[in-house]
């Protein structure tokens, strides 16, 4: 009997403690009490790599993330400085319940993404936000360029974020003020090395055909993120596919005279009915751009709001827009923000600047894939100017505008059936 009672008691002290492991859970908070909301993207990344159980809360407390339990996360939290707690059977039934009565969705997270980040060699690892972001959360990616691209790479990654490229071929529209700079130069030298092993007469030929690879990789399923020149270059190129809309400054001989009238919106992702600024002397691709049109006197007053979406209904646009704060900081770059004018209707707006007709952030699907962009160079670094230094992110651990590109590194790990939505 003595044998039978201690078989019984050790029976129930395995069911317990499966039952407390099946319970506790560590809840990673992403409203004002995260100590590095920056990091705990990596985190939450890093737990996908070990396979455990990933969640995030939509709308709960600014997009809070919720963990199987693990040593090994707790340990990771620690020593990255990220703020987390356990939460028990009683804490998870309350945060179910205050979720499903209210403008909040749970979602799976399945499985880490593989990650590219479209960059040139000679480029600087801190001349890119989301680079900057992905080294400082500890995410994972691969480099890659035009060969690459060119040789089919892209099929090997769910993700692909471009540094601010000119898809036009015309250097960033730098040539005006920078033309005898050694770095304008160099540029330009390993463009046209890249082009003539490539087969390509001129840098635009290569950039317009990249542009083609890359609205390919985006309609079979990619996810596709892109900031500052980019956003508004891509679009361009994929207007003019084949057409010459370069200065003879720039490529030794005349743009097509019938340029515009050439141009094929239908191929774009974003923008439409925009109008070319091809003058070399001019710090502008096109129409889309604010930048030299919108004049504000001091930083301090350009912000954007982010819009509020249904969690439940809107899955997507609410993974994309969770931050603890709905007005973030504005900042400019080579493409700063979007005249709404030139959006095409179908595109979603997430973020745009309150009382006037400027967007900021905007998501979209094409094909099976979705596209993502966000307009500005550095969300801490205003101006951003040629020669500034590097923007350390451990001074802007809690940085909403850097939280922005973080979510879209994590939404592709979603489960498929929300994406589809």
């Amino acid at each position: 009997m003595r044998l039978h009672s201690l078989l019984f008691l050790l029976i129930v002290f395995v069911l317990l403690s499966l039952v407390h492991q099946l319970a506790a859970e560590i809840l990673i908070p992403m409203d004002l009490s995260q100590t590095d909301h920056l990091k705990a993207y990596g985190v939450a990344f890093y737990a996908l790599i070990q396979q455990l159980n990933v969640k995030w809360l939509l709308n709960y407390r600014d997009g809070s993330f919720l963990i199987e339990d693990s040593k090994e996360i707790m340990s990771v939290c620690n020593i990255r400085g990220v703020s987390y707690q356990t939460v028990g059977t009683a804490d998870l039934a309350s945060i179910y319940s205050t979720m499903n009565e209210s403008n909040m969705e749970v979602i799976n997270l399945e499985q880490e993404p593989k990650i590219a980040v479209y960059t040139p060699p000679n480029s600087l690892p801190w001349d890119d936000a989301v680079t900057l972001a992905l080294t400082y959360a500890e995410i994972k990616y691969d480099k890659i360029w035009d060969e690459e691209v060119l040789s089919g790479a892209l099929k090997d990654y769910d993700w692909l974020h471009l540094h601010h490229e000119d898809f036009t071929g015309q250097y960033g529209k730098f040539y005006g003020s920078y033309r005898t700079s050694d770095w304008y130069q160099e540029d330009v030298r390993v463009n046209e090395a890249m082009a003539k092993r490539n087969g390509f007469n001129k840098v635009w030929q290569l950039k317009h055909t990249i542009a083609e690879h890359i609205r390919e990789y985006v309609v079979n399923g990619g996810f596709l993120f892109a900031m500052c020149a980019a956003t508004e270059t891509l679009d361009i190129a994929l207007s003019a596919a084949g057409i010459d809309i370069v200065e003879e400054q720039i490529d030794g001989d005349p743009l097509d005279p019938n340029y515009q009238s050439k141009l094929d919106f239908s191929r774009t992702f974003a923008f439409e009915n925009y109008t070319l600024t091809p003058n070399p002397y001019k710090y502008e691709f096109s129409s889309i751009d604010t930048s030299e049109k919108r004049k504000l006197s001091n930083a301090d007053q350009d912000f954007f709001a982010l819009f509020d979406f249904s969690a439940k209904f809107d899955p997507v646009p609410t993974m994309l827009t969770q931050c603890h704060t709905s007005i973030v900081n504005g900042f400019m770059g080579q493409t700063t923000a979007f005249y709404k004018e030139f959006v095409k209707p179908a595109v979603i707006i997430l973020g745009e600047a309150p009382g006037e007709d400027v967007v900021k952030y905007l998501h979209g699907n094409l094909g099976k894939g979705t596209f993502t962009f966000y307009g500005g160079h550095d969300p801490e670094d205003y101006a951003h100017r040629i020669g500034d230094p590097e923007t350390n992110l451990s001074l802007h651990k809690n940085s909403p505008g850097y939280r922005l590109i973080l979510n879209n590194i994590l939404f592709p790990a979603a489960e498929k059936k929300k994406l589809k939505t």
